[in-house]
Protein backbone atom coordinates (compact mmCIF):
# COMPACT_ATOMS: atom_id res chain seq x y z
CA UNK A 1 0.00 0.00 0.00
CA UNK A 2 2.98 2.52 0.79
CA UNK A 3 0.16 5.45 -0.19
CA UNK A 4 2.17 7.65 2.03
CA UNK A 5 5.47 7.56 0.14
CA UNK A 6 3.94 7.17 -3.28
CA UNK A 7 1.25 10.16 -2.74
CA UNK A 8 4.31 12.30 -1.78
CA UNK A 9 5.77 11.06 -4.92
CA UNK A 10 3.07 12.32 -7.08
CA UNK A 11 2.55 15.31 -5.54
CA UNK A 12 6.00 16.31 -5.88
CA UNK A 13 7.28 15.08 -9.18
CA UNK A 14 3.44 16.80 -10.47
CA UNK A 15 4.45 20.13 -9.07
CA UNK A 16 7.79 19.74 -10.54
CA UNK A 17 6.46 18.86 -14.13
CA UNK A 18 4.17 22.22 -13.71
CA UNK A 19 5.72 25.38 -15.81
CA UNK A 20 7.76 27.42 -13.86
CA UNK A 21 5.08 30.50 -14.92
CA UNK A 22 2.58 28.50 -13.37
CA UNK A 23 4.77 28.92 -9.23
CA UNK A 24 5.11 32.16 -10.49
CA UNK A 25 2.06 33.34 -10.61
CA UNK A 26 0.36 30.80 -7.55
CA UNK A 27 -0.39 32.86 -4.78
CA UNK A 28 -1.12 31.53 -0.53
CA UNK A 29 -4.54 29.95 -0.75
CA UNK A 30 -7.54 29.81 1.71
CA UNK A 31 -9.74 27.21 0.23
CA UNK A 32 -9.42 23.96 -2.01
CA UNK A 33 -11.69 22.54 -4.03
CA UNK A 34 -12.05 19.03 -5.20
CA UNK A 35 -14.03 17.14 -7.78
CA UNK A 36 -12.98 13.56 -8.85
CA UNK A 37 -12.94 10.03 -8.33
CA UNK A 38 -11.26 7.48 -5.96
CA UNK A 39 -8.04 9.03 -6.12
CA UNK A 40 -9.66 12.16 -4.01
CA UNK A 41 -12.88 11.18 -2.47
CA UNK A 42 -12.40 11.29 1.10
CA UNK A 43 -15.69 10.02 2.11
CA UNK A 44 -18.33 10.69 -0.09
CA UNK A 45 -19.34 7.33 -1.62
CA UNK A 46 -19.85 5.82 1.77
CA UNK A 47 -22.33 8.45 2.43
CA UNK A 48 -24.14 8.79 -1.13
CA UNK A 49 -26.76 6.17 0.03
CA UNK A 50 -27.34 3.58 2.47
CA UNK A 51 -25.70 0.92 0.96
CA UNK A 52 -22.66 3.37 0.86
CA UNK A 53 -21.32 1.65 4.42
CA UNK A 54 -21.18 -1.76 2.48
CA UNK A 55 -17.86 -0.48 0.09
CA UNK A 56 -14.57 -2.00 0.34
CA UNK A 57 -13.26 1.49 1.58
CA UNK A 58 -15.75 1.68 4.34
CA UNK A 59 -14.00 -1.42 6.14
CA UNK A 60 -10.28 -2.12 7.19
CA UNK A 61 -8.00 -2.04 6.39
CA UNK A 62 -9.21 1.38 4.50
CA UNK A 63 -7.92 3.86 6.92
CA UNK A 64 -5.55 1.73 9.06
CA UNK A 65 -2.51 3.96 8.64
CA UNK A 66 -4.59 7.60 9.17
CA UNK A 67 -6.93 7.30 12.01
CA UNK A 68 -6.83 3.62 12.51
CA UNK A 69 -10.57 3.60 11.17
CA UNK A 70 -12.01 3.88 7.76
CA UNK A 71 -12.95 7.33 6.67
CA UNK A 72 -14.28 6.50 3.12
CA UNK A 73 -10.08 7.19 1.17
CA UNK A 74 -9.34 4.33 -0.83
CA UNK A 75 -6.21 4.24 0.76
CA UNK A 76 -4.46 2.78 4.24
CA UNK A 77 -3.56 6.44 4.62
CA UNK A 78 -3.44 9.94 3.16
CA UNK A 79 -4.75 10.58 -0.56
CA UNK A 80 -2.89 12.82 -2.64
CA UNK A 81 -5.21 16.06 -1.96
CA UNK A 82 -4.53 15.23 1.57
CA UNK A 83 -0.91 16.13 1.11
CA UNK A 84 -1.98 19.12 -0.87
CA UNK A 85 -3.54 20.59 1.96
CA UNK A 86 -1.21 20.23 4.56
CA UNK A 87 1.52 21.69 2.02
CA UNK A 88 -0.37 24.60 2.24
CA UNK A 89 -1.44 24.61 5.56
CA UNK A 90 -5.11 24.30 5.47
CA UNK A 91 -7.69 21.45 7.29
CA UNK A 92 -8.25 18.14 5.63
CA UNK A 93 -11.19 18.80 3.14
CA UNK A 94 -14.28 17.11 4.86
CA UNK A 95 -16.76 15.39 2.04
CA UNK A 96 -19.26 17.21 1.14
CA UNK A 97 -22.11 14.19 1.97
CA UNK A 98 -20.77 14.61 5.37
CA UNK A 99 -23.49 16.10 7.92
CA UNK A 100 -22.85 18.71 9.93
CA UNK A 101 -19.38 19.04 8.44
CA UNK A 102 -17.16 22.46 8.36
CA UNK A 103 -16.39 23.69 4.91
CA UNK A 104 -14.87 26.93 6.00
CA UNK A 105 -11.84 26.48 3.85
CA UNK A 106 -13.13 24.25 0.77
CA UNK A 107 -14.85 21.06 0.25
CA UNK A 108 -14.35 17.80 -1.36
CA UNK A 109 -17.25 17.02 -4.17
CA UNK A 110 -14.76 13.73 -5.22
CA UNK A 111 -16.97 10.61 -5.85
CA UNK A 112 -15.32 7.00 -5.80
CA UNK A 113 -15.96 5.24 -9.17
CA UNK A 114 -17.23 8.17 -10.42
CA UNK A 115 -17.07 9.01 -14.52
CA UNK A 116 -17.08 11.96 -16.43
CA UNK A 117 -19.83 10.63 -18.86
CA UNK A 118 -23.60 10.68 -16.99
CA UNK A 119 -25.08 7.41 -16.17
CA UNK A 120 -27.30 7.82 -19.13
CA UNK A 121 -24.64 8.22 -21.61
CA UNK A 122 -22.85 5.30 -20.47
CA UNK A 123 -25.39 2.91 -20.51
CA UNK A 124 -26.61 4.05 -23.98
CA UNK A 125 -22.78 2.89 -25.16
CA UNK A 126 -23.44 -0.37 -23.29
CA UNK A 127 -21.15 0.28 -20.45
CA UNK A 128 -23.12 -0.11 -16.59
CA UNK A 129 -20.92 1.59 -13.87
CA UNK A 130 -21.04 -0.54 -10.66
CA UNK A 131 -20.12 2.28 -8.35
CA UNK A 132 -22.15 4.88 -8.24
CA UNK A 133 -24.50 7.02 -10.45
CA UNK A 134 -22.56 10.56 -9.88
CA UNK A 135 -20.74 11.85 -12.64
CA UNK A 136 -18.33 14.75 -12.97
CA UNK A 137 -21.76 16.56 -13.70
CA UNK A 138 -22.95 15.85 -10.99
CA UNK A 139 -19.97 16.93 -8.80
CA UNK A 140 -20.92 20.40 -10.64
CA UNK A 141 -23.76 20.74 -9.40
CA UNK A 142 -22.85 20.27 -5.58
CA UNK A 143 -20.02 22.87 -6.05
CA UNK A 144 -22.59 25.32 -7.72
CA UNK A 145 -25.10 24.52 -4.66
CA UNK A 146 -22.59 24.95 -1.81
CA UNK A 147 -21.12 28.07 -3.48
CA UNK A 148 -24.97 29.80 -3.18
CA UNK A 149 -24.59 28.76 0.78
CA UNK A 150 -21.27 31.14 1.24
CA UNK A 151 -21.63 33.67 -1.23
CA UNK A 152 -24.87 35.77 -2.67
CA UNK A 153 -23.92 37.54 -5.86
CA UNK A 154 -21.78 36.48 -8.28
CA UNK A 155 -18.80 38.99 -7.59
CA UNK A 156 -18.62 37.33 -4.15
CA UNK A 157 -18.39 33.78 -5.80
CA UNK A 158 -15.48 35.64 -7.99
CA UNK A 159 -13.71 36.65 -4.87
CA UNK A 160 -14.22 33.87 -2.93
CA UNK A 161 -12.47 31.65 -5.57
CA UNK A 162 -9.91 34.28 -7.19
CA UNK A 163 -8.19 32.55 -3.63
CA UNK A 164 -8.95 29.17 -3.98
CA UNK A 165 -7.14 26.21 -5.91
CA UNK A 166 -9.65 24.17 -8.04
CA UNK A 167 -8.98 20.24 -9.13
CA UNK A 168 -10.85 18.65 -11.75
CA UNK A 169 -9.66 15.30 -11.46
CA UNK A 170 -8.06 13.17 -11.67
CA UNK A 171 -11.26 12.20 -13.84
CA UNK A 172 -11.82 10.15 -16.30
CA UNK A 173 -10.20 7.10 -15.50
CA UNK A 174 -13.49 5.07 -15.05
CA UNK A 175 -14.67 5.76 -18.29
CA UNK A 176 -12.00 3.33 -19.26
CA UNK A 177 -11.71 0.74 -16.38
CA UNK A 178 -15.85 0.14 -16.67
CA UNK A 179 -15.77 -0.82 -20.20
CA UNK A 180 -12.61 -2.53 -20.51
CA UNK A 181 -13.36 -4.70 -17.76
CA UNK A 182 -16.75 -4.94 -18.99
CA UNK A 183 -15.14 -6.67 -21.90
CA UNK A 184 -15.26 -3.53 -24.39
CA UNK A 185 -12.41 -3.79 -26.93
CA UNK A 186 -9.41 -1.14 -26.59
CA UNK A 187 -10.49 0.02 -30.29
CA UNK A 188 -13.98 0.82 -29.21
CA UNK A 189 -12.61 2.35 -26.17
CA UNK A 190 -10.69 4.80 -28.18
CA UNK A 191 -14.26 6.31 -29.68
CA UNK A 192 -15.38 7.36 -26.03
CA UNK A 193 -11.95 9.66 -25.09
CA UNK A 194 -13.20 12.58 -27.18
CA UNK A 195 -16.27 12.70 -25.49
CA UNK A 196 -14.55 12.09 -21.87
CA UNK A 197 -12.08 15.20 -22.78
CA UNK A 198 -14.75 17.35 -24.10
CA UNK A 199 -16.74 16.78 -20.64
CA UNK A 200 -13.51 17.68 -18.77
CA UNK A 201 -12.88 20.75 -20.72
CA UNK A 202 -16.76 21.97 -20.46
CA UNK A 203 -16.53 21.50 -16.32
CA UNK A 204 -12.59 23.44 -16.40
CA UNK A 205 -14.68 26.10 -18.18
CA UNK A 206 -17.67 26.35 -16.00
CA UNK A 207 -15.45 27.15 -13.09
CA UNK A 208 -13.33 29.34 -14.80
CA UNK A 209 -16.95 31.12 -15.33
CA UNK A 210 -17.79 30.94 -11.44
CA UNK A 211 -14.12 32.70 -11.22
CA UNK A 212 -12.11 30.07 -10.29
CA UNK A 213 -8.33 31.05 -11.37
CA UNK A 214 -6.16 28.70 -9.99
CA UNK A 215 -7.20 25.32 -11.68
CA UNK A 216 -5.22 21.82 -11.74
CA UNK A 217 -6.42 19.38 -13.97
CA UNK A 218 -4.32 15.72 -13.61
CA UNK A 219 -3.98 13.07 -15.97
CA UNK A 220 -4.64 9.52 -16.09
CA UNK A 221 -2.26 7.25 -14.59
CA UNK A 222 -0.26 4.53 -16.36
CA UNK A 223 -3.16 2.01 -16.16
CA UNK A 224 -1.25 -0.89 -18.05
CA UNK A 225 0.89 -1.23 -14.80
CA UNK A 226 -2.43 -1.50 -12.30
CA UNK A 227 -2.70 -5.09 -11.14
CA UNK A 228 -6.35 -5.01 -12.15
CA UNK A 229 -5.89 -4.37 -15.55
CA UNK A 230 -2.58 -6.59 -16.01
CA UNK A 231 -4.91 -9.60 -14.72
CA UNK A 232 -7.11 -8.70 -17.38
CA UNK A 233 -4.74 -9.22 -20.04
CA UNK A 234 -2.22 -11.72 -18.42
CA UNK A 235 -0.95 -14.11 -20.78
CA UNK A 236 -0.20 -12.34 -23.43
CA UNK A 237 2.83 -12.36 -25.64
CA UNK A 238 6.23 -10.64 -23.65
CA UNK A 239 6.45 -8.59 -26.81
CA UNK A 240 3.29 -6.46 -25.31
CA UNK A 241 4.85 -5.65 -22.30
CA UNK A 242 7.57 -2.81 -21.33
CA UNK A 243 11.10 -3.76 -19.04
CA UNK A 244 9.05 -3.40 -16.04
CA UNK A 245 6.13 -5.50 -16.71
CA UNK A 246 3.50 -2.88 -17.69
CA UNK A 247 1.33 -3.34 -20.71
CA UNK A 248 2.52 -1.27 -23.51
CA UNK A 249 -0.99 -1.10 -25.46
CA UNK A 250 -3.27 0.09 -21.84
CA UNK A 251 -0.31 2.61 -21.83
CA UNK A 252 -0.43 3.74 -24.87
CA UNK A 253 -4.25 4.44 -24.14
CA UNK A 254 -3.66 6.36 -21.17
CA UNK A 255 -0.66 8.19 -22.99
CA UNK A 256 -3.52 9.11 -26.11
CA UNK A 257 -6.09 10.24 -23.19
CA UNK A 258 -3.62 12.60 -21.55
CA UNK A 259 -2.69 13.98 -24.91
CA UNK A 260 -5.91 15.06 -25.55
CA UNK A 261 -6.31 16.19 -22.29
CA UNK A 262 -3.21 18.37 -22.97
CA UNK A 263 -4.15 20.11 -26.20
CA UNK A 264 -8.05 20.75 -24.56
CA UNK A 265 -6.43 22.89 -21.92
CA UNK A 266 -4.21 24.35 -24.24
CA UNK A 267 -6.98 26.07 -26.16
CA UNK A 268 -8.21 26.71 -22.97
CA UNK A 269 -5.40 28.72 -21.61
CA UNK A 270 -5.83 30.90 -24.76
CA UNK A 271 -9.60 31.16 -24.23
CA UNK A 272 -8.88 32.03 -20.92
CA UNK A 273 -5.58 34.12 -20.45
CA UNK A 274 -6.01 35.19 -17.53
CA UNK A 275 -6.77 32.01 -15.92
CA UNK A 276 -4.14 29.74 -14.30
CA UNK A 277 -5.06 26.13 -15.72
CA UNK A 278 -2.06 23.88 -14.81
CA UNK A 279 -1.79 19.89 -15.93
CA UNK A 280 -0.99 17.27 -13.42
CA UNK A 281 1.39 14.77 -15.12
CA UNK A 282 0.21 11.77 -12.74
CA UNK A 283 1.63 9.53 -15.64
CA UNK A 284 5.07 10.63 -15.53
CA UNK A 285 4.95 10.66 -11.90
CA UNK A 286 3.77 6.91 -11.49
CA UNK A 287 6.07 6.14 -13.74
CA UNK A 288 9.31 8.04 -12.12
CA UNK A 289 8.42 5.73 -9.07
CA UNK A 290 8.44 2.98 -10.42
CA UNK A 291 11.56 3.43 -12.68
CA UNK A 292 13.11 4.50 -9.63
CA UNK A 293 11.55 2.02 -6.87
CA UNK A 294 14.65 0.21 -5.33
CA UNK A 295 16.13 3.45 -4.96
CA UNK A 296 12.98 4.65 -3.25
CA UNK A 297 12.50 1.65 -0.70
CA UNK A 298 10.38 -0.34 -2.75
CA UNK A 299 10.85 -3.90 -4.18
CA UNK A 300 11.55 -4.66 -7.34
CA UNK A 301 9.61 -7.81 -7.73
CA UNK A 302 6.57 -7.27 -6.50
CA UNK A 303 6.36 -3.26 -7.49
CA UNK A 304 3.06 -4.37 -9.59
CA UNK A 305 1.17 -6.45 -7.03
CA UNK A 306 -1.61 -5.38 -5.26
CA UNK A 307 -0.32 -5.53 -1.70
CA UNK A 308 -3.75 -5.97 -0.35
CA UNK A 309 -5.50 -9.32 -2.25
CA UNK A 310 -5.05 -12.64 -3.10
CA UNK A 311 -4.46 -15.14 -6.11
CA UNK A 312 -2.91 -14.73 -9.35
CA UNK A 313 0.23 -13.17 -10.71
CA UNK A 314 -0.39 -10.01 -9.55
CA UNK A 315 -1.95 -10.78 -6.11
CA UNK A 316 -5.46 -9.81 -8.00
CA UNK A 317 -8.96 -10.89 -7.47
CA UNK A 318 -11.80 -8.88 -9.07
CA UNK A 319 -14.29 -11.22 -6.94
CA UNK A 320 -11.94 -10.61 -3.58
CA UNK A 321 -11.11 -7.19 -3.57
CA UNK A 322 -9.01 -5.41 -0.71
CA UNK A 323 -11.24 -4.94 2.05
CA UNK A 324 -13.26 -8.23 1.52
CA UNK A 325 -13.21 -10.64 4.26
CA UNK A 326 -10.35 -13.33 4.16
CA UNK A 327 -8.59 -11.30 1.98
CA UNK A 328 -5.05 -10.59 3.29
CA UNK A 329 -2.92 -7.53 3.69
CA UNK A 330 0.91 -6.67 3.40
CA UNK A 331 2.02 -6.91 7.01
CA UNK A 332 3.56 -3.35 6.60
CA UNK A 333 1.69 -0.99 4.83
Amino acid sequence: MASAIFCIGLILFSLLLLPCEAHETIQPFEYIYQLGDSLADTGNLIRQSATGKTVAAAHLPYGESFLGRPTGRWSNGLLIIDFVAIALSLPLLNPYLESNATFDHGANFAVAGSTTLDYTFLTTMGVYNPTTNISLGDQLSWFKSHLNTICHTPAECEELLSKALVFVGEIGGNDINYPFMQGKSIQEIYTYLPYVIEAITNVVREVIHLGAVNIIVPGNLPIGCLPGFLTTVSGGDATTYDTIGCSKELNELALVQNNYLQDSLALLRLEFPRANIMYADYYAAYQTILWHAADLGFNPKTLLKSCCGIGGLYNYDENRKCGSHGVPTCPNP
